[in-house]
């Protein structure tokens, strides 16, 4: 039974310019291992972008909001992304699909029991 949905759009410069204007954002918003992989890529900011639109969709599909760095979003080895949400209810299942272009970044959440 699904228990939420969210979805979230986000313009990538938005990101890049809170990276650059606030040294203290990539740490208060994305997880050790969130940074790492994304700045393995000529363009992070697309790829912190999508994580972030993920982190929003989360807390929209969840109803309430928890902390940033409870929600993480990695990469299973075949490249589809993993959604991890801490403290959640036992019984609850994520699905999350991410897409961005050059400008735009986007994410849908769907949870289930």
């Amino acid at each position: 039974m699904i228990i939420g949905i969210g979805i979230d759009v986000i313009e990538i410069e938005r990101i890049k310019k809170a990276c650059e204007e606030n040294p203290r954002f990539l740490e208060r918003i994305f997880t050790e291992r969130e940074r790492d992989y994304c700045f393995k890529f000529r363009e992070p900011y697309e790829h912190l972008a999508v994580r972030f639109a993920g982190k929003e969709a989360t807390f929209k599909a969840l109803g309430h909001r928890i902390g940033w760095k409870d929600v993480e979003i990695i990469n299973e080895i075949s490249g589809k992304p993993k959604l991890i949400i801490r403290d959640i209810e036992k019984g609850i299942s994520s699905h999350i699909s991410l897409s961005h272009n050059r400008t735009m970044a986007s994410a849908v959440v769907i949870l289930e029991k």
